[in-house]
């Protein structure tokens, strides 16, 4: 039994936690669901020893704890599987797994390494993951890590006493339904020696996973419904304080693209290993989605746009001019903007602040003779923090410790106040809660407006169905097909799956 009460977090500004009472009993699996900023992380951390409450009790297995640190936390069986992971790529498996553990292999200062990687072994299989724990962990796919993240917590069993508390933030954000299921499955098996707290913005999967469901909004607790009791639509009307719009994807907002005005052009283009003779165009105005599988090339064709994948044949051409330097300046002249679907690995800079990665691909329009005019930075960030909502106590505020969905705006006010009108989104609404995604197709509706074209790889086919002007399928990294997406005439689900698999 883990359980917390009347718990409190305060921030300079920000009460982040208001007397959180929070419980999970043995072998339970418990969701907790809320807008990003609603307090999820803040709860976590604390359960976590990353943050300590300022008020109220915390108590496991019937003793009061106070945990100062992570590590303090671990040794009471209390462990957590990131979002946006926390292991080292350029380690391999075993060195991720036994991370700051490595004593117990070490004799007259000399590591054994074969012991390793039997001790790996048994975590590996814990989680039915069948790989060589000397491989490097930047090799294996991201379904392969989050395994691997799992295995690294279960270590806890052969350390501690008692039940272990396992938290799992976003596990499933970027997995297939098939490695959805598997995790799942993996997950449930656990519960005869872990209890799990699961958040997660698919209100579906928390459904199917969880016994019950803590619902958070401004800090507070306003529910706790039970799974035979939860549907998806009352959960979200408590989550954001209202009905959720039934043009959920503004496809009331969607206008007709200028077919006429080309921003970019595929010609055939392929990059050996990842895709081959991909031709499209995107349009001002449009929003074209990449559809398929895990591997299908899709962000792969992204990446090359952007002059992180070099073609092998084929022509890239954006605005009329032929693409001969392939590499992210070049991209970022030409007036592309890249969205990538690992934020806080690739959209922005942790430790650096809100106004500085916002200006950061345009340092050259706030600089005199090397000099930087801050106050003309502040004041662009303070204009997009407005237009976009961005909820920030300040430009000072570093960006690592927004919400996600805020630090999604500040990604795409970076570009946009820069003058990008090519828009590349990998899974913009990847991890987002239900509002802060309709704030992500707001801006999508608002860019195309403009006159911005968007390339988009969607979190889901409903987004993908409802976001697009033009779809097209890939499959093993080839064109399958082509879809028209008018409002009204627009493709299922199934249509899309038909040419995926």
């Amino acid at each position: 039994m883990y359980e917390l009460s009347k718990v409190d977090k305060m921030f300079p500004g920000v009460h982040a936690l208001k007397a959180v009472d929070f419980r999970i009993g043995r072998g339970e699996i418990v969701g907790l669901v809320g807008e990003n900023g609603a307090g999820k992380s803040t709860l976590m951390k604390v359960i976590y020893g990353a943050y300590q409450a300022d008020g109220g009790t915390i108590t496991k297995d019937g003793r009061a704890v106070r945990f100062q640190t992570p590590r303090q936390a671990m040794d009471h069986g209390i462990g957590m599987v990131f979002q946006e992971q926390s292991l080292i790529t350029n380690l391999t498996v075993m060195e991720n797994i036994f991370l700051g553990f490595e004593k117990q292999f070490v004799s007259f200062g000399v590591m054994n390494w074969k012991a390793m990687a039997e001790a790996a072994r048994h975590q590996l299989a814990k989680v039915r993951l069948d790989i060589d724990p000397a491989t490097v962990t930047a090799r294996l796919s991201f379904a392969q890590r989050q395994l691997v993240e799992l295995a690294k917590v279960l270590t806890l069993e052969e350390r501690v006493d008692g039940d272990l508390v396992i938290l799992l933030d976003e596990p499933t954000s970027v997995l297939s339904r098939e490695e959805v299921e598997l995790l799942f499955r993996l997950v449930r098996e656990l519960t005869s020696r872990a209890s799990f707290i699961f958040v997660s913005h698919r209100m579906d999967e928390v459904l199917e996973l969880s016994d019950r469901v803590y619902v958070m909004k401004d800090g507070e607790v306003v529910d706790v419904v039970a799974r035979a009791e939860a549907c998806v639509d009352t959960i979200q009307r408590k989550m954001v304080g209202r009905d959720i719009d039934k043009e959920y994807y503004r496809e009331q907002k969607q206008r007709p693209h200028d077919p006429g005005r080309v921003l970019v052009r595929f010609d055939g283009v392929s990059v050996a290993g990842r895709y081959s003779d991909i031709s499209f165009d995107l349009h001002a105005g449009e929003v074209l989605c990449l559809v398929g599988t895990e591997g299908s090339g899709r962000e792969a064709i992204l990446r090359t746009i952007f002059g992180l994948e070099r073609p092998t044949s084929g022509t890239v051409t954006i605005k009329d001019r032929p693409r001969r330097r392939h590499d992210a300046r070049a991209a970022v002249e030409a007036g592309v903007g890249y969205v990538p679907r690992e934020r806080k690995v690739e959209g922005i800079v942790n430790g650096m602040n809100v106004y500085e990665n916002m200006t950061l691909s345009q340092m050259r329009n706030y600089a005199t003779a090397g000099i930087l005019r801050i106050g003309e930075e502040k004041a662009l960030a303070r204009e997009w923090i407005a237009r976009l909502g961005i909820k920030t106590p300040d430009v000072f505020k570093d960006c690592g410790g927004l919400s996600g969905g805020n630090q999604q705006k500040v990604v795409l006010a970076k570009w946009r106040s820069g003058g990008s009108d090519i828009i590349l989104l990998d899974h913009p609404t990847r991890g987002l809660d239900i509002g802060a995604k309709e704030d992500v197709y707001d801006m999508v509706r608002e860019m195309c407006d403009a006159g911005a074209g968007i390339l988009l790889v969607a979190d889901t086919l409903e987004e993908a169905i409802g976001l697009s002007h033009t779809i097209l399928v890939l499959k093993d990294g080839e064109a399958q097909q082509l879809f028209r997406g008018e409002p009204g005439n627009k493709p299922s689900p199934f249509d899309l799956v038909h040419h995926m698999t």
